[in-house]
């Protein structure tokens, strides 16, 4: 059996691959794995639970909470709410740690289970790694748990607060109110479909259209959302709006689009939200993180405003490392994983929509000519299948083929040779000035891969 945990927790089929049983396990075992680490200094220990809408989150919840409880731990149930509200309100609240229930983008047939650590915080990979391990010892028969009994079981108590409690904090770290912007929102019919337009709608927005703000518990993620933008393109001519903002199924990243309906992705959002706090002096070390696979157009913009950029490895976890690591305020990914640490633990969409939209009340400018900062470059990836990913960087015919496409491309363009973490292929990718260079360079390369890694 492979690891369980993955890289934003464990994911898998709901009552398929991520069972009743497995959720109430992890949940003891996480209870007992923090103790003995120390995390509850003796004292009763709290756990903050929340989830999307998924229908299957319903017994997934019911199962971790029994689990906390089963170990001694007080919940408070927050019900449906973003995962980084759940982390916001993990800190704010004082609790020990949180739990969210959420596939983020995933189609709903699947569910996650995500634990976070005091402050809501990402639990290090080691605690992870102790959790499973409690639980497969325990699931074996090789170690039994205590279990409390009498007083000593946890209880549980609904926490309706925390909606209100989340919404305020997010319109409490706005630079300024966002009266006279006129926004559509795309909830994806999960996590934040209530949240969003009401943080909007109290920070000054005119919210003039919804989209995915219907969850029935079946639909979310179903052809709306971050990952399906027609919808929100369309409706922003529509509805003559300034700003459309598409979230995904648990509200951790968000994606834009303009008032001619264009998209505006992670780099370009991050890209606007850099000069505005450089601006404002609250970009720390003028310093933005990124992933190696940003845009070359957004890095050779940062260059040009006097914004630093440190690049990562592909993945948020990775840029919230180097964030946390050097102290840094700014970073995310393509995707639309924005991650403001001054104000958030993780990759708040909703808190990342209402910056933009901020930025646009204070400057006045619509949103095309504020992405206009960056001109992304013709990006042309090609997964090349079924060969030896891990020579990737050992084939001497192919570093001589990396050599001399970047020598082609010079300074104008950019080529990425990059093992996938999941499955046996190489992504290519291949920027350039001119898209028929991008296309021609990209297929020499991927052509070289099989060559020479087949």
């Amino acid at each position: 059996m492979g690891r369980l945990f993955g890289t934003d927790g464990v994911r898998g089929v709901a009552n398929e691959g991520l069972t009743a049983e497995l959720a109430l396990g992890l949940s003891v075992a996480a209870a007992h794995v923090l103790g003995e680490a120390g995390a509850f200094d003796g004292h009763r220990p709290v756990a903050v639970v929340g989830r999307d809408p998924r229908a299957s989150g319903e017994f997934l919840e019911a199962a971790v909470i029994a689990g906390l409880a089963s170990a001694g731990v007080d919940v408070l149930r927050v019900g449906v709410l973003p995962t980084p509200a759940v982390a916001y309100l993990t800190g704010a609240l004082g609790a020990d740690f949180g739990v969210m229930l959420s596939a983020s983008h995933n189609a709903m047939p699947d569910n996650g289970i995500k634990f976070l650590a005091r402050g809501g915080h990402k639990l290090d990979d080691r605690i992870e790694d102790a959790i499973e391990s409690h639980y497969r010892k325990h699931t074996l028969g090789e170690e039994d748990w205590n279990r409390p009994t009498g007083a000593a079981v946890g209880r549980v108590r609904e926490y309706t607060e925390g909606f209100d409690k989340y919404v305020a904090h997010l319109i409490g770290v706005l630079p300024n109110r966002l009266d006279g912007v006129k926004v559509v929102i795309d909830g994806a019919h999960g996590a934040a479909a209530y949240v969003a337009p009401e943080a909007f709608a109290r920070a000054g927005a005119e919210v003039v259209h919804t989209l995915g703000a219907e969850p029935t518990g079946l639909n979310i993620n179903d052809g709306v959302g971050s990952t399906h933008l027609d919808r929100l393109r369309t409706a922003m001519k529509e509805y003559k709006a300034d700003l459309g903002i598409a979230l995904d199924g648990d509200a951790d990243r968000c994606l834009a689009a303009d008032a001619e309906g264009d998209e505006v992705d992670g780099d370009q959002i991050i890209a606007i939200l850099a000069v505005a706090m450089k601006e404002a002096g609250t970009l720390r070390g003028n310093t933005a993180v990124a992933t190696v696979m940003s845009n070359l157009g957004f890095k050779l913009a940062m260059e040009r405003e006097g914004v630093e950029l440190v690049e990562t490895a592909v993945g948020d976890r990775y840029v919230l490392e180097a964030m946390k690591e050097h102290g840094f305020a700014l970073g995310g990914e393509q995707s639309g994983h924005v991650i403001m640490l001054d104000h958030a633990t993780t990759g708040d969409g909703t808190l990342t929509g209402l910056m933009l939209g901020a930025r646009l009340a204070a400057t006045k400018q619509p949103l095309a000519d504020l992405a206009a900062v960056m001109t992304r470059l013709p990006q042309v990836l090609i997964n090349v299948k079924g060969v030896d990913k891990s020579r990737v960087h050992s084939s001497p015919e192919l570093a001589a083929a990396l050599s001399a496409a970047e020598t082609e491309l010079g300074s104008t363009g950019r080529v990425l040779l990059r093992p996938s973490g999941t499955e046996p292929l190489v992504r290519v990718m291949v920027e350039a000035a001119d898209p028929a260079q991008a296309e021609a360079v990209a297929q020499r390369l991927a052509e070289a891969v099989r060559t020479h890694l087949g």
